[in-house]
């Protein structure tokens, strides 16, 4: 094998060619082709599968160029597999075989890019061995045509060339896979305002009505996995001393079980509330848009005789991120009361509760990890308890829904997929005015 770097005597004046070994028709060359062609055929068709996907389903605009820049390499690897077959059938042509090993270093990139994000996120183990395997079948093509060449015209550019595609792809990665996922989180706000109660026209009962709004003035849709509403009864008892340090500290630890916010006066003696209201607000699989609101208002009706001295009203919203998973509508719900089971987590201290129980089918967003990581479900617990109801949404693999996660992997599922919980309350209204008006 010779290298010449000077002028060639039979070229026109000026352009530099790298001579190297010509391709031949030897059986070896013959094997080392078909190898060749092979590697490239096996990363181009997933390849362009997958971006042909990401670009008509992409939820961002980086996910449809991700999907773009996918099919223009699997473009640029089937025009090698012709070049490869051009110059073993017509023999040695310079531009031809550089075709060829532009196309093996695009699907060496692209399957080593492939096999971070595959061992990186992905579950499959099939999938994570042969992003291996055809990493290292894609180096050896390179090596391959690299010794097989006739000639490289202008090396220079060539080599240009595949460090500017480089430097592009691992950019695109980086911030597809890499910065997006953990860029600053949004949430939406919810106001909970009470109006003021007003007298039935029997005198024997009465309302309080309450707004519940929705704000999102983020860039980022919603799918809302649970939105609950629910009001407390209370009674207020003043001790005219200070209690006793014990009896406090019971009192304490007892309000502190619960949603509630506990007494911190050394006079207000605990009393449980009693849950007097509890429903959706928003029916659960209905989303949230960007830069969207929305209000819903709701009545609270008590018995005017009631011996609750106050109300105190709360409001959650579990949510998902619609850039970071696709979500299916919700399908019946199971009843804890009919013999449905419930995790671990979700009886443990709570096994006198009733729960009902919604599950939803989902997608990953992006076509890679569709296919290298586990079948997921959504499934929200509603825990309705005497203090109060508890939304519980998770979001784990098919047939592993009794498992308890660490709290590490419960953290990096939320974070993945943006489940986030938006509490308001408490808001509290006395019932002095309308009770004197009986």
């Amino acid at each position: 094998m010779t290298n010449s770097l000077g002028p060639d005597s039979g070229s026109r004046s000026g352009s530099h060619v790298m001579v190297r070994r010509g391709l031949t028709k030897s059986k070896c060359a013959q094997a080392e082709m078909v190898w060749v062609a092979l590697v490239l055929l096996l990363t181009a068709l997933p390849v362009g599968w997958c971006g042909l996907k990401d670009f008509k389903d992409a939820l961002t605009f980086p996910g449809c160029v991700t999907g773009a820049a996918l099919m223009v390499a699997a473009l640029i690897m089937l025009v090698g597999v012709a070049a490869v077959v051009d110059c073993w059938i017509r023999g040695p042509i310079s531009n031809f075989g550089v075709v060829a090993l532009i196309s093996t270093g695009v699907a060496l990139l692209t399957n080593v890019l492939l096999a971070f994000q595959t061992w990186n996120d992905g579950e499959r183990v099939v999938y994570k061995v042969l992003s291996i395997v055809l990493s290292v079948g894609s180096l050896l093509a390179v090596i391959q045509v690299w010794r097989r060449l006739d000639e490289i015209p202008t090396p220079k550019r060539v080599a240009a060339a595949l460090i500017v595609s480089t430097i592009v792809a691992v950019a695109n990665f980086s911030y597809q896979y890499l910065f997006q996922p953990h860029r600053r989180e949004v949430a939406p706000l919810v106001q909970l305002n009470v109006g003021k109660a007003v007298l039935s026209a029997d005198r024997k009962a009465f309302s309080v009505p309450v707004d519940i709004k929705l704000v999102n003035h983020s860039d980022v849709s919603f799918y809302v996995l649970g939105a609950e509403f629910h009001a407390m009864g209370e009674d207020v008892t003043v001790s005219p001393t200070d209690l006793d340090r014990s009896k406090w500290r019971e009192g304490a630890e007892q309000w502190a079980r619960y949603r509630e916010k506990h007494p911190l006066t050394r006079r207000e003696v605990y009393q449980p509330g009693k849950l007097v209201a509890a429903q959706q607000w928003i029916p659960a699989g209905h989303w949230v848009e960007a830069k969207d609101e929305a209000l819903t208002r709701t009545v609270v009706q008590l018995p005017i005789d009631t011996h609750f001295d106050k109300l105190t009203f709360y409001a959650t919203l579990s949510l998902a991120r619609k850039d970071r998973l696709v979500m299916g509508n919700f399908g019946r719900p199971g009843y804890s009361w009919r013999g449905v089971e419930l995790p671990h987590w979700v009886k443990a201290g709570q096994e006198d509760n009733d729960t009902i129980i919604q599950t939803a089918d989902m997608q990953e967003n992006n076509a890679i990890d569709h296919y290298t990581r586990e079948s997921r479900r959504v499934t929200t617990y509603w825990r309705f308890g005497l203090h109060g109801v508890d939304v519980a949404p998770v979001i784990v693999p098919v047939g592993e829904e009794g498992r308890t996660f660490s709290e590490q992997t419960n953290r990096e599922v939320r974070n993945r997929y943006g489940l986030i919980d938006v509490l308001a309350g408490p808001v509290e209204q006395t019932l002095d005015e309308i009770k004197s008006r009986r």
